[in-house]
């Protein structure tokens, strides 16, 4: 998932929303860490430093282009990493299930916890 930011007026910004950036107050002081997620009460606080932007994050939703190679990369390193695994074989069958596991998890196919 790739972000880019906006910066928003205090009054439209509300709590769930991220931080871009640091939030800095007048004097350059560190207020919060970028990748903060905005409470109401951090929020009531703003104006009390002198806030009255806030540099919000904005995800955008990849392209299928993108996720697919994504899952390319992914399935080429794991080639790359188990090149010696023979997944035919029944003497390394431990490496086959840990090739698949593997596997699973990096192109999201792990089965839904209930």
């Amino acid at each position: 998932m790739t972000a880019s930011y906006q910066h928003l007026p205090l009054a439209q910004v509300e709590p769930g929303m991220v931080l871009s950036d640091e939030l800095l107050d007048v004097q350059g002081h560190i207020l919060l860490p970028q990748g903060t997620v905005l409470t109401q009460s951090m929020l009531d606080l703003m104006p009390r430093h002198g806030i009255t932007m806030l540099p919000i994050a904005i995800s955008e939703e990849p392209t299928e282009e993108e996720l697919a190679a994504v899952q390319q990369r992914h399935l080429e390193r794991l080639a790359h990493l188990f090149r010696k695994n023979d997944p035919d074989s029944d003497q390394d069958w431990a490496t086959g299930l840990l090739f698949r596991f593997v596997k699973d998890y990096r192109l999201g196919s792990l089965p839904k916890e209930e």
